[in-house]
């Protein structure tokens, strides 16, 4: 036998394999670039299947050696923190009385002492999945009371303001795209977990009508509390994407941490059925900005971004093209959606590249933010962050390392004191998540493959 010959044939082979694979890798990035915009994405495959289709949830405190009666205490001592705690220092939950359609309660930023969407819609949902009815009914009342805007000749109409007092007193009657889209699916979960009532309480009902407003609601030029505004939907029909706000002065951004594929591929099976394919589409575009947004090294993704999966300096504020506090929560985004659904293989090494970095940066010393290269910008380590580093945990691939994270979440006290809002909710979520009680609430139908 020639073993030169066969050496050479076989750096030949190897030569042309290498060049094959680089240009496939090239032509992939300009894929990338030019399907970002196309009117349907389809991401890899995976051969798994996720919870929501199995019901079988990862648990992964136990996985990290907890055992479920310190799990279920955890759960609840949290809970009983959060909402029922010392009102100066523990809880974030807060009742405000009754109306005619029955108790009302809010959940309070304690730090900026209002009430947001996003927060009042976290609350929905943590209540959702710890089976707390009353206290869900009572933030979804207070929600609809003091911060939906029924007037239709208002450029919000069909949403919720996403910052108001206590007191009910809209600050900023615009809304922030992530409160509906919580409010939305946890209206969906309570529906298929309790049933629907009457009126307000037809849960179902008024998904399908947010939902139907999110995307369709026609544009509308009007008097808000900070002047006039002209704004539109929430989602860009071209890019099927989930807009940073609805006024038409920024509604060409996004931002990674709104993106819920998890909860779009609820709607494509849940939702109105002429929107479902635009759901299932968004649900794939999504997957693939978190691809384009992340970090090629480090999987960080800014706060806010354009379109193409490029990071924008806000004019107001330059800072968020940075990893900051919105960004925190994208990794938790995507997690979930590979641990529901596993239908973008590429997630799992987005939480592996995500957890490798903090994990250079020492599990005990790195900080909150960041540029997306990875360039330390202050804030110390916060509640919030750790929390959702743990999330990554349900695509990470590296047990070792991904346990690592867990545990430190494990080892993070309830929040307490000025900052308990922001943190205490992530931290509250983290733990559903983790403890695989964040789950999918779906009727049987839902639950085969579309």
């Amino acid at each position: 036998m020639n073993y030169q010959r066969m050496n050479n044939g076989i750096r030949h082979a190897l030569t042309t394999l290498v060049i094959i694979v680089i240009a496939g890798v090239l032509l992939g990035c300009e894929a990338q670039t030019s399907e970002q915009h196309s009117a349907v994405l389809t991401p890899p495959e995976s051969l798994e299947q996720g919870s929501a289709l199995t019901g079988q949830y990862r648990n992964l405190f136990i996985e990290a050696g907890y055992t479920q009666d310190d799990v279920q205490a955890r759960l609840q001592a949290t809970f009983d923190q959060l909402f029922y705690g010392d009102p100066q220092n523990e809880r974030v939950y807060y009742t405000a009385g009754n109306n005619s359609d029955g108790a009302l309660a809010y959940i309070l930023d304690v730090n900026s002492e209002d009430v947001r969407s996003e927060g009042m819609s976290y609350g929905m949902m943590i209540a959702l999945q710890l089976n707390k009815k009353a206290e869900f009914d009572a933030i979804w009342n207070w929600s609809m009371t003091h911060m939906y805007q029924s007037n239709p000749k208002h450029p919000a109409f069909g949403y919720f303001a996403w910052s108001v007092k206590p007191d009910g007193q809209a600050l900023d009657e615009m809304p922030a795209p992530d409160g509906e889209e919580y409010f939305i699916t946890a209206l969906y979960f309570a529906a298929q977990r309790w049933g629907n009532g009457e009126g307000l309480y037809h849960y179902s009902q008024w998904a399908n009508q947010i939902l139907t407003d999110i995307r369709h609601r026609q544009t509308i030029t009007g008097m808000t509390n900070r002047g006039e505004m002209t704004a539109g939907n929430l989602f860009d029909e071209t890019a099927s994407m989930v807009r940073f706000t609805p006024d038409i002065v920024n509604a060409a951004h996004t931002d990674a941490s709104y993106h819920l594929p998890a909860f779009y591929e609820v709607w494509a099976r849940v939702g109105p059925e002429s929107d479902r394919p635009f759901w299932a589409n968004a649900a794939q575009v999504s997957r693939h900005y978190f691809v384009l947004a992340a970090h090629p090294r480090t999987a960080l993704t800014p706060d806010y971004g354009n379109f193409d999966g490029s990071a924008w300096a806000a004019p107001w504020r330059s800072d968020s093209q940075d990893f900051r506090y919105d960004a925190w929560r994208t990794a938790m985004n995507w997690s979930m959606d590979w641990a529901w659904w596993s239908a973008d293989s590429r997630q799992p090494a987005l939480s592996d590249r995500l957890q490798a970095f903090f994990e250079s940066e020492g599990m005990d010393t790195y900080e909150s933010l960041y540029t997306l290269d990875g360039k330390k910008l202050g804030g110390g380590q916060t509640t919030a962050l750790v929390a959702m580093n743990a999330t990554a945990g349900l695509a990470a691939t590296v047990s070792e390392r991904k346990l690592k994270f867990v545990e430190a979440l494990w080892e993070r006290d309830v929040p307490t004191g000025r900052y308990r809002y922001y943190d205490g909710m992530l931290y509250m979520m983290a733990l559903l998540h983790c403890s695989g009680e964040y789950k999918a609430w779906l009727p049987p139908t839902a639950v085969e493959p579309l």
